[in-house]
């Protein structure tokens, strides 16, 4: 699998990545056996994936855990990237959070730390100080964000660089084009999409939005009367599943499965380094492997976007997929 430099640091990632949330369970992702978690890192390794993203913040630590655990004597095939928590960014909290996702990676050096969200508490220059002597004394080896959005990418940058920026896309959430994209391509930050099937909805497994799982219509696409929903915009409920069949008629002309399209889709856009795809057991991993050798035709990437336009108008530039306005993260 051909790798990609992330930024303009050392790291050379699998266009593939592992994102290791999924794997803590719950009631959000439901029931995962320790055996198919360690055996799907296995896959991805064998299968030349050697990118793994977790976070302190998943499973309480658990996620972390997880991944040191299942890499074992493979921790030199992979690049572990973690993040801090947004609590967790005053000087003397960022050292002890990382000597922490250390003992729990089983690892002496973190390849990518990445900050989960920004602080409105904390000044970057705080934050961003304490990561580079961390980098300088080798417990960190590149520094990212996550979260980041218009406003908040050159105000980090004034502090130090950073090689990477974590954000929500996808085909039926694009809306980083409009400000954030342009900011990583002009400054060479790799981007690093989460949720690139958009909360199963581009698995084509559901025809509907009661046919989704409660915990998975929380997002502003969906109605803000669904349950646990922190929005208060109509949502677009009817938009979402029209642009989904217009997805699936693509797909189907050019005989791939949506899963693998979308992801494909992401590797083909400005500035995307690897995308991160939940993978809970080798099944998925072997089917996330095949998107990251799949070419799409200028035609194709032409018909998604088209296809997907009327959405990431209707969404806005916003990043957060969860709240906007005043209830939105992102600065």
């Amino acid at each position: 699998m051909q790798k990609r430099q992330l930024g303009n640091s050392s790291l050379m990632v699998s266009p593939i990545g592992v994102g290791f949330w999924g794997i803590v369970g719950g009631d959000y992702w439901g029931a995962q056996d320790e055996s198919d978690t360690i055996n799907a890192v296995h896959a991805a390794l064998d299968a030349g994936i050697n990118f793994f993203d977790t976070a302190e913040g998943y499973g309480s630590g658990y996620s972390e855990e997880m991944l040191g655990k299942a890499l074992g004597s493979r921790r030199a095939e992979a690049i572990i990237a973690t993040k801090v928590s947004t609590v967790n960014l005053a000087a003397s909290d960022i050292r002890a959070a990382c000597e922490r996702s250390l003992k729990r990676l089983a690892t002496d050096v973190i390849d990518l730390y990445q900050v989960h969200w920004p602080s409105r508490s904390v000044p970057f220059e705080e934050s961003m100080s304490t990561l580079l002597d961390l980098q300088r004394e080798g417990k960190i080896r590149v520094i990212g964000v996550s979260n980041f959005g218009n406003l908040d990418m050159p105000d980090m940058l004034q502090c130090g660089r950073y090689d990477a920026n974590q954000l929500p896309y996808s085909l039926l959430w694009r809306a980083i084009e409009f400000d954030i994209q342009p900011q990583c391509v002009e400054r060479n930050i790799g981007i690093l999409p989460y949720s690139p099937l958009n909360q199963a909805l581009l698995t084509g497994r559901y025809q509907s939005a009661d046919a989704m799982p409660h915990s998975r219509t929380r997002t502003r696409h969906f109605r803000p009367d669904r349950p646990d929903s922190r929005h208060y915009t109509p949502g677009f409920e009817d938009e979402t599943f029209a642009t989904l069949a217009a997805i699936r008629e693509i797909c189907a002309d050019i005989g791939k499965p949506m899963v693998q399209v979308a992801l494909a889709w992401l590797l083909h856009k400005p500035a995307v380094a690897s995308v991160l795809a939940g993978a809970r057991n080798p099944q998925q991993v072997e089917g996330n492997i095949l998107a990251g050798t799949l070419s799409l035709s200028p035609q194709t990437m032409q018909r998604l976007d088209e296809a997907t336009a009327d959405l990431k108008a209707k969404f806005g530039s916003d990043p957060d997929m969860w709240g906007t306005g005043e209830r939105s993260r992102y600065r």
